[in-house]
């Protein structure tokens, strides 16, 4: 008789500005080919975006006992956050495009997300959309199209909370004996690859998975193939 091989479900969470829509795009393919289920978190706009991420991981673990854990870019960084606080719920990590360590500083995400920020701010939400979109390739935009209006009036303040909030330390991750997959592109300067590769040698158990933007405009799935087959390397290292 063949056992049956249940996985701990993947919650996922979307980064700054975005929604799980493109957390489905980029990791439902993978996840599923491993048949490990996918929650897909949808973003709450407005300051307090953080707080309600980390509230539904709570209750998401309270119903389904161990989570596998990640997002995309801040969404990764609340992740790593609540499994530092949490390492006993946490079965893994899967963390794709870390944006910065610890405070944020002068990280090129932050930086962009402040300036966005300011813009939509000033200008409104359709205003900021049409110059985002104007400099982003045509996968972005129609990303940013439906995203940024979905957050709304909510946006602004969601952008600055996460421009300014800590991702762990390389410290804190070393506390996190689970594996872990971190999923970088090469030629990101928003997300630096330098800052995967930290992520990747603090945590204990750690691989990184590697990509391109070319690739991942052309498969979204190039991402979360690069992120959950880096998972599954560290689960097998010693």
């Amino acid at each position: 008789m063949t056992s049956v091989i249940r996985h701990p479900p993947a919650v996922l969470l979307p980064g700054t500005g975005s929604d799980e829509v493109f957390v489905r795009s980029v990791f439902a393919g993978p996840l599923a080919a491993l048949g490990i289920p996918l929650i897909a978190v949808p973003p709450v706009p407005g300051a307090a975006t953080a707080e309600c991420f980390l509230a539904e991981l709570d209750r998401l673990a309270d119903r389904h006992g161990t989570l596998l854990v990640g997002g995309i870019s801040f969404g990764a960084h609340l992740s790593a956050e609540w499994a530092v606080a949490h390492p006993g719920r946490c079965g893994g990590l899967l963390a794709a495009l870390p944006a910065w360590n610890g405070e944020p500083g002068q990280a090129p995400a932050s930086l962009a997300a402040k300036l966005s920020a300011d813009f939509v701010a000033a200008s409104g939400v359709a205003a900021a959309l049409a110059q985002a979109e104007a400099g982003s390739p045509p996968w972005l935009a129609a990303e940013l199209r439906r995203s940024w209006r979905r957050h709304g009036d909510g946006l602004a303040d969601g952008l600055r909370a996460a421009a300014t909030r800590p991702a762990p330390t390389p410290a804190e991750l070393r506390g996190l004996s689970g594996p872990a997959g971190i999923g970088m592109c090469a030629d990101d300067p928003i997300h630096p690859a330098d800052v995967a590769r930290e992520w990747a040698g603090a945590l204990p158990r750690a691989t990184v998975g590697e990509t391109s933007l070319a690739a991942l405009g052309a498969d979204r799935e190039s991402l979360g193939r690069a992120t959950v087959l880096a998972y599954l390397r560290a689960t097998t290292a010693s």
